[in-house]
């Protein structure tokens, strides 16, 4: 996702993947309904077919309504391999130079850029680039290589789960017996994946994944069936670690995804906030490296991922307690239960679970819309009906100049300020329908992922802005 939006926004990148080969398991099957806007702002959603959309999800294993208002309401189920594959030919068709086989063994920041040093398969690579992200999972190398502090806490409960043809149990959602938690899910192609942990066990140091006869004897424990027999595809494990990285930036090294923090991959969470943090920080770093902008553009990925990366580890420590917890957990359960089934409670954990309701601090002044991201809307503009979201597809800002659908416009047209960022950001004019959005937005100026940075009625503040997010005026 981050190679695809640099070279989108006019960098050159090179990606170093240690794999040979996609490894085509799908441990990730969740998009959100956030993640399916960035997905439709770059023109991909047709890539991913027509995937099934499940309105209700759960936290903690509670059934809840996810849906909100929006394009894609709910959530989308969608095979890992899928989405990795369409990522990975959108990257490679913007120019993006991917390289598997490499796996990074040395870094060091020089000051004017970043040397990498990787070994592959024709012996070693040295790079030279400005910046260097780290987007190498959980037990990251970049990580370990640089000393960047990872505070948290270390898994104490796991999850066993695998993918297996051949066995025939019942479906189950997140059931809670007198021994422990099961879950099961058969797809249409026969395989059903199992998950499961046994109430009161711990865990400790792995290796590599678990053998599928510990989860075998482990599900039969706690719900009597036998899946012995089956053929399992993959089995891993996952626990209930939490930690963060201190700093998402370290100079010309940053960090994405799992490597600036590792958490319980529930809901669907985990994947979506990697995605969110590569899509927040790549025409930021395209900006700056292409000299449009300075590098303190890049101290504001770390300001509004890592916040809103703890927000996401939070409700994810709440869930995994609720999850697998035993007996002591139950009244904390049923308070709950009884909390999610009141309006206001369901949309607020829907919007968290979504990221829909992410809201950054863009300094701008208060405007109902600033800091979210725009609403998916129906502009006409030039006779003819454009969205907001097609319009962020070429991954730049976007200046919307907006007066009522069907009614003349009540104050001078154009902006007389934008015409020094040309080329960062596109100037549009329109009309709105009435209602579409709040009163007193007749400008909004949207950075390249889709999130307003200011919005008004006049231009007070907008020349800020611009230089604030797309650099000092040509």
């Amino acid at each position: 996702m981050l190679a695809g939006e640099l070279a989108l926004g006019g960098a050159a990148v090179v990606v170093l993947e240690k794999r040979r080969a996609p490894t085509g398991e799908s441990r990730a099957s969740t998009l959100h309904a956030r993640t399916m806007e960035i997905l439709d702002s770059r023109g991909l959603l047709p890539d991913l077919g027509t995937p099934p959309r499940q309105p209700h999800g759960h936290f903690g294993g509670l059934p809840l309504d996810l849906t909100l208002p929006g394009p894609h309401p709910g959530q989308w189920k969608v095979a890992q391999a899928k989405t990795e594959a369409v990522l990975e030919e959108w990257a490679l068709a913007r120019g993006a130079d991917i390289r598997c086989g490499h796996e990074v063994s040395a870094i060091t920041d020089t000051g004017d850029g970043v040397e990498a040093v990787a070994l592959g398969r024709e012996g070693v690579l040295r790079l030279h680039a400005s910046y260097l992200v780290a987007c190498d999972g959980e037990d990251s190398t970049v990580r370990r290589l640089a000393g960047a502090d990872f505070p948290g806490q270390d898994a104490g409960r796991e999850l066993l789960r695998a993918d297996v043809a051949g066995i025939e149990v019942p479906d189950r959602r997140f059931e809670r017996l007198e021994r422990g938690l099961a879950i099961a899910a058969r797809r249409p192609d026969g395989v059903t994946r199992v998950m499961v942990h046994e109430f009161g066990s711990g865990t400790g140091p792995r290796t590599g994944p678990p053998a599928f006869e510990e989860i075998a004897t482990v599900w039969k424990r706690v719900t009597g069936e036998d899946i012995s027999g089956g053929t399992p595809l993959w089995a891993n494990s996952f626990g209930d670690a939490s930690r963060q990285l201190t700093r998402y930036r370290h100079g010309r090294i940053l960090f994405a995804g799992d490597a600036a923090h590792r958490q319980m991959p529930i809901g669907g969470q985990a994947l979506n906030l990697g995605l969110q943090d590569a899509f927040n920080l790549g025409w930021k770093l395209a900006l700056h490296v292409r000299g449009a902008a300075p590098h303190t553009l890049l101290d504001t990925y770390h300001s509004e991922r890592h916040a809103a990366g703890r927000r996401v580890l939070a409700n994810i420590r709440a869930q995994a307690l609720m999850l697998l917890g035993g007996a002591e957990v139950e009244p904390l359960r049923t308070v709950f239960a009884e909390l999610t089934a009141l309006p206001d409670v369901r949309t607020r954990l829907a919007g968290m679970i979504s990221g829909l309701d992410v809201r950054y601090d863009t300094g701008a002044a208060p405007h109902p819309l600033a800091g979210l991201r725009l609403p998916d809307t129906a502009l006409l503009t030039g006779g003819r009906t454009v969205t907001t979201t097609g319009l962020l597809r070429e991954g730049r800002g976007l200046l919307l100049d907006l007066h009522p659908a069907g009614r003349s416009r009540p104050y001078p047209a154009g902006p007389p300020c934008a015409d020094g960022w040309t080329g960062r950001v596109r100037t549009v004019s329109a009309s709105v329908p009435a209602g579409s959005l709040p009163t007193g937005t007749e400008r909004l100026l949207v950075r390249p992922d889709g999130h307003v940075a200011w919005a008004g009625t006049g231009t007070a503040g907008l020349p800020t802005a611009l230089e604030h997010w797309f650099g000092p005026p040509a």
